[in-house]
């Protein structure tokens, strides 16, 4: 389909406004981060890790969803989907805001995580629609770029929401009022982007097919399972990254600060990547990657197993493990929806079904699993790449066989 012959908003505004759908997802996570320990002692949880379901419930949320907004945004138009999507968003947050049961709060994430998948779906066929070519990896390079700032900066507004209210509850309200601002400008500024005569028809036994011929496709399953065991592994960081840093290494004052500069390294990741994936190839890279966060987390073991784990010596190689991700991430992606241009739209949906909801699995199981020490962490890392390695690998052979 070619792009809309007029761009929905100027193209600063219109950058802004896909950097900010993009944005909720990554804030809706990041900014609860300190606020786990209220929510331990708040619910009178048995664990500590156990509060970090409220980031895993949202990510599954986030992942079922992405099976119906993309079909429901074809039929429908954009404008529509994303508006009831932010709706749903805001409510599951007014329920989460206002929550007096563990439980509860578990089920608004979910409903929150649905809502969520309207604007991370959204985005891309937004630009899709506006843009085309150059023009439109443009405007996902400069959103990517101002979405990069979001992971750095939300534990940080987290802490300073719970300085000013010492709450939790607040915590959830401020992302109330994101989900606000986004719909009032979704009303205000967007006009559909998807012309009536292009819309398609709901048509179940075609979207079957196409789902069907997804999970069927030996490279596209293949590398979205390696993908969601890296991004599981990267999962598994976030969940346990603030127990880590105050209980490992008593650094409770400069958790955000220690968090933001390990995060910094994804957007440094993904510029890099953008100037060597012409050079090399999204393959090659893809193999070191995967095979560079193996070793590097062996290394990473060796220390803490040694007992010479320090938070120079885990900022430096978690930070490491952190960056190869930003490159892996990017390439793994591409590699699973390589052979799927005919289906495109489906198979990006089922992707990020395998990758969001797996991985928020994964890196629950691991966050769990946090004893007091980097170890489960580090452990999990190199036993996840070296799996996924072997994925790729076996993956890619006989497409490798077939060329000769």
């Amino acid at each position: 389909m070619p792009p809309s012959p007029r761009p929905a908003m100027a193209f600063g505004e219109f950058v802004a406004f896909i950097a900010a759908c993009m944005a909720l997802n990554a804030m809706s996570i990041d900014i609860m981060l300190p606020a786990l320990p209220q929510l331990h002692a708040d619910f009178q949880l048995a664990t500590p890790n156990q509060a970090q379901a409220v980031i895993a419930s949202f990510l599954v949320g986030t992942g079922i969803s992405q099976l119906f907004y993309g079909p429901l945004a074809d039929c429908h138009g954009r404008r529509p989907v994303l508006i009831g999507g932010l709706i749903l968003y805001i409510a599951a947050g007014v329920l989460a805001t206002i929550a007096d049961s563990f439980a509860t709060l578990l089920a608004a994430r979910v409903l929150q995580g649905v809502g969520a998948g309207a604007p991370r779906v959204m985005a891309t066929s937004l630009a899709r629609d506006c843009y085309a070519g150059a023009q439109m990896v443009k405007v996902m390079s400069l959103a990517m770029m101002v979405f990069m700032i979001v992971p750095v900066l939300a534990p940080s507004v987290g802490q300073i929401t719970l300085l000013a209210a010492p709450d939790w509850h607040w915590v959830f309200g401020l992302l109330v009022v994101a989900g606000g601002a986004t719909l009032w400008w979704t009303i205000r500024k967007l006009p559909e982007t998807l012309p009536p005569e292009h819309r398609l028809p709901l048509a179940p036994r075609a979207l079957y097919g196409a789902y069907r011929q997804t999970v069927t496709t030996r490279r596209c399953i293949g590398y979205a399972v390696a993908l969601a065991l890296v991004v599981g592994a990267h999962m598994g960081f976030i969940y346990s990254a603030q127990q880590i840093f105050v209980e490992v290494f008593d650094a409770r004052r400069s958790f955000t600060v220690l968090f933001a500069l390990i995060a910094l390294t994804t957007g440094l990741a993904a510029f890099i990547n953008s100037r060597l994936v012409h050079r090399f190839g999204m393959r090659r890279l893809g193999m070191a990657g995967l095979t560079a966060i193996a070793v590097i987390n062996i290394f990473h073991l060796g220390f803490a197993l040694a007992g010479r784990e320090s938070l120079l010596i885990f900022m430096l190689l978690q930070g490491a493990s952190v960056f190869t991700f930003g490159i892996l991430a990017a390439n793994l992606n591409a590699m699973a929806m390589e052979p799927m241009g005919h289906i495109a739209g489906t198979a990006s949906s089922m992707i990020g079904f395998v990758s969001t909801v797996g991985s928020a699995l994964v890196g629950l199981a691991i966050g769990h699993m946090f004893n007091g020490s980097v170890s489960p962490l580090v452990g999990a890392y190199v036993v996840l790449a070296l799996c996924a390695l072997a994925i790729a690998y076996f993956t890619e052979k006989p497409a490798q066989e077939g060329s000769r």
